[in-house]
C-alpha cells in the first residue's frame, strides 16, 4: 500500500472536493503534495506555516474523517511544511488527532457523504441526525434589502414551526444568493429551541435517490413513514423533482400528511412555483399555500458586510477601497465573494505579497470576467427562437413545419448539452415530448453538424451567442 499514496490521497481529494466549495478546495488542497505513506502514517507537502496551520484549524474534521473513510481508522497525518522554497528546506509536524467516540467506517461514510439517515431505521430523537451544518447560522447571515424579507420569514418559522402562514416556506433565488445556508440556520434553530423535533435537512437529488431505491427493493412504505415522522422537514433544489411523476406523485402524499398534521415544510428552488416545469398542477398549488419568497442577488451595501466578516474570520489585513473594488465587480452571489477573498488570501501567502489593488485587480479579473456563465434552460430557448426568429412558443407547439422542428430539435440538443436533466425532463421542457423525440432530435443535430457546413456555423454561432 506504502507505493499506492498518490492514489489514496486522490481518492481522499475526491471526497473532500465534493463536501467544500471549489474556490476553498482549489486554495487550500489542490497544492498538496501527497509524498509517502507508511505505517499509517500519509506525508503530504504544504507550502507554508500558514498553510498548515489553516488546514488543522478548518478543516480538521473533514479531513480526519476522510482519512479514516479511504485509508483506515486511525490513520495519521504528517505535513511536510517549506520553509524556503529555493533550498527546498521543510520541517515536518503531525497533524492533530482527533477522537471520534464510536465511529465506524458507516459512521464516517454517512457524515462525508451528506447523505441522509436511512428511511428504513427507526432512531430517537435524540440519536437522529439531521444533516444540519451548524456552521450556518442567523447571526452570520447578514442582512440587507435584498433579502430581509426572506431572513425575517425563516427565522418566523424556526422560532415556531408549523405555528405561522409560512408553511410551507418557499425560498427561490439564484445559485449562490444564501438559500441553503438560511435552510440550515433554520434548522439549527428549531434544533436549539425544540431539541424533541426531528428535523432533517435533504436535497431533492438524495430524496429521488432514496425513493429509487425503495421502488427496486419493495419498501415504499417503510420509505413514506419515515419521511412522515419528520416535523420539520427541509428540502433543498426541489426543481430537481422536475419531470418525475412517481416521486412527485410519492412527495405529494408526504407533504399532505406533514401539512395536515402541523409539520413545517421548507423548500427551495431556482425559481418561483409559478415558474417551475415540469411539475404536477397539484403540487405547485400547495408550494403557493405558504409563502413564497424570493432571495434576490446582494446589494453592494450586503456584499461590503459580507466581504467584511470574510475578512475579519481570516485574520487578513486589506485595504477599504480594495473591499470596495472587489464588491463593485462582484454582483452575483456570495460564494463568489468569498471565493475572491480566499484566492486573495492564497496569492499573498505563496507569493509573500501584501493584499493591494493591482492583486485584487488580477484576481477579480481571473475569477469573474473569465468565468463561464451558467447557460440555462430559458437561455437556451431565447437565444435559438431569437437566432431563427421564430416565436418560442412555436418551439413548444406541435408545429411540423421544416424551420420549427428544427429550431425546436436544435434547443433539444442544447439542453442536452449545457444542462444535466435527463431526456424526459428535456422533452417536459419542449413541448411534453417524449424521451425518444429528444434522443432522436440530438442525433440528427449531431449528424447535420458533421455534414452540413451551413448547419454547422449556425451551430456555432448559437454557441458563441451562449457564452456571451
Amino acid at each position: 500500500m506504502s507505493n499506492n499514496f498518490n492514489i489514496l490521497w486522490s481518492n481522499c481529494l475526491n471526497v473532500i472536493k465534493d463536501n467544500i466549495p471549489d474556490p476553498a478546495f482549489n486554495t487550500w488542497f489542490a497544492p498538496i503534495v501527497p509524498l509517502n505513506y507508511e505505517d499509517n502514517v500519509l506525508t503530504i507537502q504544504v507550502p507554508s506555516q500558514f498553510f498548515y496551520e489553516y488546514l488543522e484549524d478548518k478543516y480538521l474534521d473533514i479531513i480526519q474523517q476522510t482519512l479514516y473513510r479511504e485509508i483506515g481508522e486511525g490513520t495519521i497525518l504528517n505535513y511536510r511544511i517549506l520553509v524556503e522554497t529555493e533550498s527546498n528546506t521543510a520541517v515536518e509536524m503531525r497533524g492533530e488527532s482527533k477522537s471520534f467516540t464510536g465511529i465506524d467506517n458507516t459512521t464516517t461514510t454517512k457524515k462525508i457523504s451528506a447523505k441522509v439517515p436511512s428511511p428504513f431505521d427507526r432512531v430517537e430523537t435524540s440519536e437522529f441526525d439531521s444533516q444540519i451544518n451548524k456552521k450556518y447560522k442567523f447571526n452570520n447571515f447578514f442582512e440587507g434589502e435584498s433579502n430581509r424579507l426572506t431572513r425575517t420569514a425563516a427565522e418566523a418559522v424556526a422560532n415556531n414551526p408549523a405555528k405561522t402562514a409560512f408553511n410551507p416556506l418557499f425560498i427561490h433565488g439564484n445559485s449562490g444568493v444564501g438559500k441553503t445556508h438560511l435552510c440550515h440556520a433554520l434548522g439549527s434553530k428549531v434544533q436549539e429551541l425544540y431539541p424533541d423535533k426531528k428535523v432533517l435537512y435533504l436535497s431533492a437529488h438524495l430524496f429521488k435517490v432514496q425513493y429509487t431505491d425503495a421502488r427496486r427493493f419493495n419498501t415504499i412504505n417503510d420509505f413514506i413513514n419515515f419521511y412522515q415522522s419528520i416535523d420539520v422537514l427541509i428540502i433543498d433544489d426541489i426543481q430537481e423533482l422536475s419531470g418525475l411523476e412517481k416521486t412527485q406523485n410519492t412527495f405529494f402524499h408526504i407533504f399532505n400528511h406533514l401539512h395536515q398534521n402541523n409539520k413545517q415544510l421548507v423548500m427551495t428552488s431556482d425559481c418561483a412555483p409559478m415558474d417551475m416545469q415540469g411539475v404536477e398542477e397539484r403540487l405547485l398549488t400547495r408550494f403557493r399555500w405558504g409563502l413564497a419568497t424570493k432571495l434576490e442577488r446582494p446589494d453592494k451595501e450586503l456584499r461590503k458586510k459580507i466581504l467584511q466578516n470574510k475578512i475579519l474570520s481570516d485574520g487578513l489585513s486589506i485595504p477599504d477601497d480594495v473591499v470596495d473594488y472587489i464588491a463593485d465587480k462582484v454582483t452575483e452571489n456570495v460564494r463568489d465573494l468569498e471565493g475572491i477573498v480566499v484566492s486573495l488570501m492564497a496569492h499573498s501567502i505563496i507569493n509573500n505579497r501584501d493584499i493591494d489593488m493591482s492583486l485584487a485587480c488580477r484576481v477579480v479579473e481571473q475569477s469573474i470576467k473569465f468565468e463561464k456563465k451558467r447557460i440555462t434552460v430559458q437561455k437556451i430557448k431565447d437565444t435559438v427562437s431569437d437566432f431563427y426568429s421564430i416565436k418560442k412558443d412555436l418551439i413548444q407547439s406541435p408545429s411540423r413545419k421544416r424551420e420549427i422542428v428544427q429550431a425546436r430539435q436544435v434547443t433539444m440538443f442544447f439542453i442536452k448539452k449545457h444542462t444535466e436533466l435527463s431526456l424526459s425532463q428535456i422533452g417536459i421542457q419542449v413541448g411534453n415530448r417524449s424521451h425518444a423525440t429528444v434522443l432522436h432530435a440530438c442525433n440528427t443535430v449531431k449528424n447535420y453538424y458533421d455534414f452540413d457546413k451551413s448547419f454547422r456555423s449556425d451551430l456555432e454561432e448559437i454557441e458563441k451567442i451562449l457564452h456571451s
